[in-house]
């Protein structure tokens, strides 16, 4: 990589990062391209040149949020144990790294839902890829679950919620260890139930 190449890359994730903390502290919807440009410290032709649009500053957000949670490597290790206990308490490790990477940006994500349909198309897309994930861990554990699948998976996602997250980890000052705790032997109980 060219070091204007690199110049670029860096401007990117700059502006990348002023607009999460605008989104996270302001709202998606209500933060200009201008305000991003001005804290980010640069032209506001220079964030329409590296992006085009918000969706896309959103979307590179949301890629550099799964990179730092390793959330990938993570689900594949999460997969590869061999007790399908383990794997579903590793689905609760596997959601809690998330969380705990970067709460904010799955508000952002949250928040973001009602835009434009471009933008929306991209946030279906981000959840259909999550849930996908999510969806994944659960069935790995098929032979062993004493409900229906869609039924684990359901549940899976709805103890796995934003909103529940934020109740118990943000409001009611629970940490994350004890949050991952109660979502794994939860998820547990719910879905094995003779374990």
């Amino acid at each position: 990589m060219s070091y204007r190449q690199q110049q670029a890359e860096a401007t990117k994730v700059r502006i990348a990062e002023s607009a999460r903390e605008l989104f996270a502290s302001e709202g998606y919807s209500v933060t200009s391209m201008e305000s991003i440009a001005a804290r980010a410290g640069v032209a506001t032709r220079t964030v329409y040149a590296a992006f085009g649009a918000k969706r896309e500053i959103l979307n590179l957000i949301c890629e550099r949020w799964l990179e730092r949670a390793g959330a990938r490597a993570l689900a594949r290790e999460v997969l590869s144990l061999p007790d399908a206990v383990a794997r579903l308490r590793g689905a609760a490790h596997w959601m809690t790294t998330l969380y705990t990477t970067d709460f904010a940006v799955a508000l952002i994500l949250d928040s973001a839902v009602d835009e434009d349909a471009d933008t929306r198309a991209l946030l279906h897309g981000k959840l259909r890829g999550r849930n996908r994930v999510m969806d994944e861990l659960i069935a790995s554990v098929r032979d062993d679950l004493s409900i229906p699948l869609d039924d684990a998976q359901a549940i899976f996602r709805a103890l796995g919620a934003t909103g529940v997250y934020g109740e118990l980890v943000g409001t009611s000052g629970w940490s994350p260890d004890r949050f991952e705790a109660w979502l794994a032997d939860t998820l547990v109980a719910q879905v094995m139930q003779n374990r």
